[in-house]
């Protein structure tokens, strides 16, 4: 087989998967720059390794690798982990103008900053949560991976992907109910 046609092998598989990469990758590292370390790094893990992708869910065998990659990233960035800030101009990094929202109705502001302030909790309370349990909430709930998936994904039995969401449903519930009572 050539290298061109394991190239196209490759990309025919995996690129479809690269935003779902990049999603768990930013939940985990909760940094774009970081998630762009990681889902490169792990594409290149992804392309030496290919060999030994024997059919399957591309997207399942990408995403572990992308959280391989995330636990071996932050073992060597774990000092300047504690220095991240994670909920910086929210609005802008949204992607919204926030000058010219001052030009919109009121009533339209109002529910943009009630839903980018509601997003913004999810988020601050997603981030609070230990990895483990992040991860898992992530690829269930973003990802909308089955519990098989994740297990597989995780390299967890089903059981544990399980009580995982259990408590990562309940830690995050318990979050958003003390920043709601802060506020």
């Amino acid at each position: 087989m050539g290298k061109q046609s394991r190239v196209d092998r490759f990309e025919e598989i995996f690129v479809a998967h690269l935003d779902a990469a990049y999603d768990l990758a930013r939940w985990l590292t909760r940094d774009e720059r970081n998630a762009e370390d990681v889902v490169q790094e792990a594409c290149l893990r992804a392309f030496k390794f290919f060999d030994s992708f024997h059919g399957g869910d591309g997207r399942i065998w990408l995403l572990a690798i992308v959280r391989n990659t995330y636990y071996t990233w932050l073992e060597k960035n774990r000092p300047q982990m504690l220095n991240v800030s994670f909920d910086e101009d929210t609005l802008t990094a949204n992607g919204y103008d926030v000058d010219a929202l001052t030009h919109d109705t009121e009533y339209c502001v109002d529910r943009l900053l009630e839903r980018e302030d509601s997003r913004r909790l999810v988020n601050h309370a997603l981030d609070r949560l230990p990895a483990e349990f992040r991860e898992v909430i992530v690829l269930r709930e973003l990802e909308d991976m089955s519990y098989k998936e994740i297990a597989a994904v995780a390299n967890i039995p089903i059981g544990t992907v399980m009580s995982r969401l259990a408590r990562a449903r309940k830690l995050l519930q318990q979050h958003l109910q003390q920043s709601k009572q802060e506020s």
